[in-house]
This record gives structure tokens, sequence and C-alpha cells, in this order.
């Protein structure tokens, strides 16, 4: 009999776990031997958080990040199929989602194993929830291209699915982007166009806020590092 594969959510940043887990995934987690991670490092420290008396060094870790070949992804399963859990561990907020756990998933799925996901911060939901926007129909568009030509392109054409489908837009973005990627929301989209910021969601810095691109152009908060979210609606 194949083991779960548990998909466990982390914190966003330095937060007491006791206010964003609950105590059933600490529980889960002593149980637990094989760990899928993005960062070994950080998963150690996470795990350690979760409870200090862990032995870490018992522990088996595999790494799954970009780099990651998917020959290689195939043989994470191998502790499944020999019927131990495993748990998928990201670096911040929930597995899978804007994650390489994904690929793992598909790849349990493919194998029948049975996949668990558990109860954690979700930055996107948090963010949505918080900006007064629909929250019946909305898109999750990942990290924005780099280079502004085609970062605004994408802004224009998701900026009209807003007033044609009255769809709002999500976007996250590497924390040291920040402050580039809202000057260019404000120079690209139009002035009533309205924009949530969502930065240090969890934390005890944490700022929310929504208003119109014409109203941010007049007082630019300071981003810079960190974990950011922008949600755009009309």
């Amino acid at each position: 009999m194949s083991g779960k594969l548990y998909l466990f959510p982390t914190h966003l940043g330095d937060t007491e776990l006791s206010r964003i887990l609950p105590v059933f995934n600490i529980e889960l987690i002593e149980n637990i031997e094989y760990f899928i991670v993005e960062d070994i490092r950080s998963a150690r420290r996470f795990l350690k958080k979760c409870n200090n008396n862990i032995n870490i060094d018992e522990l088996h870790f595999f790494e799954l990040n970009k780099r990651t070949e998917t020959s290689e992804i195939r043989s994470f399963i191998s502790p499944l199929l020999a019927g131990n859990d495993v748990g998928v561990i990201s670096e911040a907020g929930c597995p899978a989602i804007a994650d390489p756990g994904a690929d793992v998933v598909a790849i349990a799925h493919q194998h029948d194993i049975q996949v668990v996901p558990l109860v954690g911060p979700s930055s996107v939901l948090l963010a949505l929830m918080a900006s007064g926007f629909n929250g019946q129909s909305f898109a999750f568009n990942g990290y924005l291209p780099i280079p502004r030509n085609e970062k605004s392109e994408i802004l224009k054409k998701q900026e009209r699915k807003i007033y044609t489908e009255n769809q709002t837009q999500i976007y996250i973005e590497t924390p040291y982007r920040n402050m580039q990627t809202f000057t260019d929301i404000l120079s690209t989209c139009q002035p009533e166009t309205k924009l949530c910021v969502a930065a240090d969601l969890t934390l005890p810095s944490e700022y929310i806020q929504t208003k119109s691109v014409r109203e941010w152009q007049k007082k630019t908060p300071e981003l810079n590092k960190r974990p950011c979210v922008f949600v755009l609606y009309k």
C-alpha cells in the first residue's frame, strides 16, 4: 500500500506558527521522515520551529526547485511507493501554488497516490480576501515578465479582462522587483483601475491598501524587499 503525499503550507515570514497553522499539521510533521522541499536549509529551520525536538539528521530530504530535472522528480516518489508518507514543503505559503511542488503532485496522481492538501496561509487568497474585489471570478497570473515592454503588453491585455469579464487579476513579484513592478502598473493601467497592494501578509508589519491607480500615483509606499501581492480590478 502506498503512502500519502502531504502538502504542508509554511509561514510567509517570521510569524508564530500557532497563529497560522493548525496543531494537526504539526502533529503530522512529527511522524514523517521524508520531505520534498524547495530549499533544504529553510525546510530544516521550519521543521525545527514546528518541533525543536525533531532529529533533523534522521530525516530524508529531496530538493525540488526550478533546476530539478523531471527524471529526478520521478524518483522522489519511491518512498511513497514503498509505503512511507512524504511531506512537501514550499519556501513560503502553500505548496504547488506558484511553486515547483505541482510537478511531484502530478506524478503522484499518475501512480494513484493519495494527495492530502493541508490548511495554511496562501498569500494569493489572503490578498484577494482583503482587496474588496471580485472573489467569484479571478485569475492568478503569477509573475509578470521582466522586460518592461512585455510587462506592459500583458498588463494591458489582462486589464481589459477586468472591464470585459469582471475578472480580478492577481500577481506576485520577487521582493527586490516590487517597486519597479508597482511603478510599471501605475504607468500602464488606466487611472480609474483599482490596485490592492498586500505586503508582509500575516506579519506584524502587514500592509494592505486598495486605491485607484490615480490615487496611488500621489503617494508611493515603500515595498522594496517585502513579500508582496498586487491585485487589480475596477
